[in-house]
């Protein structure tokens, strides 16, 4: 019995105002006359548990009362009557049940209190289990099952918590308690939002919430209980329910040889088999499957077919997850997974936030009617379904606009925080000055698809045209195209000119291929909003919507797309891990499907722009290298992303990322302009937070301080709450192009620190650089002592200023001192750690050193040459 525990903790007796401890009086009262109620024993997800005395057959009994939300979701005389078949049961390897009824309005039904420990228990103590003690617990409960099943009742949470085991036999609990309350509790159950199931042993039918389910579904969960008891841990992982249920409909088990290789295939394939995806690919029976267990105790085991997950292993593919070919039945699971986890995951609350969207006021009157924003289809269907195909026909219908000459489009980021259809037109136009907006909707009707378009002048809010029209579901694609042709017919009539969409080969002619990476993308976005708040979330997310891609990938194995999100996923997984090791091997990953894409066009500039990406983070993040191979993956990532921007001139994210890889290998003036054509390309790209501290870091290095002083003003009025655009605010100080606010310069390092997470304000260096910036203005003001006094009291050390870059900073603001000598020993302490980082002779003297460049000392400390 799944909830019994040592019966020396009295629990809740000592907690009177505990839920359970309340239910334990009215229960005690309720059944005086039958049953004396000790204790409480525990609780489970559906009911609590109590030790009592049967005073008419003098015997120990456990009962367990339904939670009174549920209780109250099934009513007591629909329970009562369907649990009428579960007393039928009756079986060496089942508990039975005794007695149930109602009391108080509580409803309790009795089984006997079983001397033992759950078989859960004992897996958390053994770990593994000898192989034939597993063999045995799996057959008896299979035979328990087939006993079952031939009553027409199906268990629906077969898992360890739920097997007894006593006198080194297995004993099944709670037989027919989740049929009983499913069939009487019916959609009210599924209103409650409780599930019937256990997500870790829970088969893909039951996931998706079918309620006619047949025996197969408790044979699937004793695969994955016998592959618990043989290897020591379940065959999935996920940090969520619903990344579990994604990893169970879409992942094949890891190999069990990898953690135990004792295991016999035979008996490998047997797991496996009860593991199957498709119902009808596993044991068509528990009793076969127990026919099959005692066969292989015997020895007698004759030759069974192999399963799908078998035929992997034994090609060699040990214990990587490997999607399936996507059915029509699996296809529809995926649906229904990313439905529940993604599109009715939770509640995303849009917000305009007032303010400039740069350093110029925009003037109603001069927003052009070529400047458009294709705003994100809002989903009208009844359950949210739609939302995919919404975004898929928005995001397809902005790529197109894009290419048409004459048009400045809005790119998927800018319109991104603008999905509120609250939001006034007319305000949409102010903040991305555009004179032209498309917004639209997407609801079923019938059999079809019902597209809803409208053409909305941005400088009034009015609309200007509208147009309807309904496709069948299936043409998905058409729907797209038909779009696409509406909105250039509108855009003609609106701006007196003739547009013309350019005419694009088609990237996939699947529906099933596009469906399911719009599904993958939303699953992509919802993984990236939910990084900063909680990673574990964004993981699980991230494995939902790889899973979705990867099935998009078999459904059109031409198509790059899928091949590419999956890359941009490997990106975000290695920023999320911690250790070296895991964040290399990302990023070789995100490397080889970008090599696959690029098999499949050479000439793909998204495909180039992701090798060249994970180029970076694999010279970024892997371990320490020979220079020559280091120089090789920089060189590389730059090759790559300079032939992006080359096959793609208006690809902003390329000329973003490759502008990071020109300041790493310090070409300042090429990184400059690749990230000035970024912010030109697209002011709204996805990563404009990082192009924007580029522009102003490049802009300082060049002493270029007016354009640096201009892009922090930018930044910190885009993102005001940003810590980066602060601190620049306080870089400036160290030039000329501001006066020396020594006021303003302490205002602006608290705001720092408020802004700044305490352990990184603490443990790493921000916070001592902060207070560096802060003595650069002193120094500036003429306030010599205090500045000095405070550079040392902000000195740094090898626990939080590992590569000891502060001694840069100091020796630079040395020289505002006139502090020469100090300042060309801190440079020489510095150059004693970070060798590498010298300067050649032959390169440009930074502008912080123009005051020492020609003393000899410093002269010293600068790299010979080749």
């Amino acid at each position: 019995m799944s909830d019994n525990r040592d019966l020396s903790q009295d629990q809740g007796v000592d907690e009177p105002d505990s839920e359970a401890s309340k239910l334990l009086l009215r229960l005690r009262n309720g059944i005086a006359e039958e049953y004396d109620v000790e204790q409480e024993l525990g609780e489970g997800g559906m009911a609590f548990v109590y030790l009592a005395k049967d005073l008419k057959h003098d015997r120990m009994v456990a009962i367990k009362v339904l939670k009174p939300d549920l209780a109250s979701s099934i009513g007591s005389e629909r329970f009562l009557r369907e649990i009428k078949g579960v007393a039928k049961l009756n079986h060496p390897h089942i508990l039975p049940m005794f007695d149930s009824g109602e009391a108080d309005g509580l409803l309790y039904y009795v089984m006997p209190f079983v001397e033992g420990e759950s078989l859960s228990d004992y897996l958390k103590r053994e770990k593994q289990l000898a192989i034939d003690e597993a063999v045995q617990i799996a057959r008896e409960v299979a035979e328990a099952l087939s006993v079952a099943h031939s009553m027409g009742l199906v268990h629906r949470d077969i898992k360890p918590d739920n097997v007894m085991m006593t006198g080194g036999h297995a004993v099944v609990a709670d037989f027919g308690i989740a049929l009983a309350i499913d069939q009487a509790g019916g959609e009210k159950i599924t209103q409650t939002g409780m599930a019937i199931g256990t997500p870790a042993y829970m088969s893909p039918e039951q996931a998706m919430g079918e309620h006619d389910l047949d025996g197969r579904a408790d044979i699937y969960s004793l695969g994955c209980m016998l592959y618990e008891m043989l290897v020591g841990q379940i065959p999935f992982t996920a940090p969520t329910p619903m990344a579990m249920i994604a990893r169970h409909t879409m992942d094949h088990p890891p190999s069990m040889h990898i953690m135990r290789d004792s295991v016999p295939p035979e008996l490998e394939n047997i797991v496996f088999l009860a593991m199957e995806k498709t119902p009808a690919d596993r044991f068509r029976t528990a009793q076969e499957m127990a026919d099959v267990l005692k066969a292989w105790e015997h020895g007698t085991a004759s030759k069974i077919r192999q399963s799908t997950a078998m035929q992997r292993v034994t090609t060699g593919m040990y214990g990587v997850p490997q999607p399936q070919a996507p059915s029509k039945k699996r296809t529809a699971i995926i649906g229904a997974a990313v439905a529940v986890g993604v599109l009715g995951g939770g509640l995303t609350i849009w917000q305009l936030v007032s303010g400039g969207t740069g350093p110029e006021a925009i003037n109603i009157d001069e927003l052009d009617a070529s400047n458009v924003a294709v705003l994100y289809f809002q989903d009208r269907s009844p359950d949210s379904s739609l939302g995919y195909i919404a975004d898929g026909l928005t995001e397809g219908l902005i790529d197109n606009l894009s290419e048409v000459r004459g048009l400045e489009v809005i790119s998927r980021s800018g319109v991104a925080a603008f999905r509120d259809p609250s939001i006034p037109p007319d305000s949409v136009g102010q903040a991305l000055q555009v004179g032209s907006i498309i917004s639209g909707s997407v609801a079923p009707a019938g059999d079809q698809l019902r597209v809803d378009l409208r053409i909305i002048d941005g400088n009034s809010g009015s609309e200007f045209r509208s147009q309807t029209f309904q496709l069948p579901v299936d043409q998905v694609l058409a729907a797209q195209d038909s779009t696409l042709q509406s909105v250039a017919e509108l855009l003609r009539t609106f701006l007196g000119d003739e547009v013309r969409v350019r005419e694009r080969q088609r990237s996939t002619s699947s529906v099933q291929a596009w469906s399911l990476v719009q599904r993958g993308e939303r699953a992509r976005k919802e993984a990236l909003d939910l990084e900063d708040h909680n990673p574990d979330d964004a993981v699980a997310q991230y494995e939902i919507a790889d899973s979705i891609l990867a099935v998009a990938a078999l459904a059109d194995p031409n198509w790059t797309e899928p091949l590419i999100l999956r890359g941009k996923i490997t990106r975000r997984r290695a920023y999320l891990e911690h250790e070296p090791d895991d964040q290399d091997r990302w990023a070789a990953m995100g490397i080889a499907y970008a090599d696959s894409a690029l098999a499949l066009d050479p000439r793909d500039a998204k495909a180039l722009e992701l090798r060249g990406t994970m180029k970076y983070f694999s010279w970024f993040y892997g371990p320490e290298a020979e220079p020559e191979v280091a120089d090789a993956l920089l060189n590389g990532a730059r090759e790559d992303l300079e032939a992006a921007v080359d096959a793609e001139p208006s690809l902003a994210s390329a000329h973003s990322m490759l502008s990071l890889v020109l300041y790493e290998m310090r070409d300042k003036p090429g990184a400059n302009l690749s990230a000035v054509t970024a912010y030109q390309a697209d002011a709204y790209l996805e990563n404009v937070e990082s192009t924007l501290w580029r522009l102003f870091q490049t802009s300082y290095d060049l002493e270029n301080f007016g354009p640096a002083k201009q892009w922090c003003e930018t930044a910190n009025q885009r993102f005001p709450k940003s810590a980066d655009f602060v601190a620049c605010q306080l870089w400036l100080f160290t030039t000329r192009s501001v006066e020396p606010d020594v006021d303003r310069a302490w205002q602006l390092l608290t705001e720092l620190q408020e802004l700044t997470p305490e352990h990184q304000w603490t443990e790493q260096r921000w916070g001592r650089e902060a207070h560096m910036l802060v003595a650069a203005a002193l120094a500036r003001a003429g306030m010599t002592d205090s500045a000095s006094s405070l550079l040392v009291a902000s000195r740094g050390n090898p626990e939080v200023d590992p590569d000891r870059s502060l001694l840069t900073l100091e020796a630079f603001i040395r020289t505002l001192l006139n502090d020469r000598d100090e300042a060309i020993d801190l440079l020489r302490r510095y150059y004693t750690n970070n060798p590498h980082h010298r300067a050649d002779e032959t390169e440009d003297i930074h502008w912080w050193w123009r005051s020492i460049q020609d003393d000899p000392r410093y002269r010293a400390l600068r790299r010979p040459a080749g």
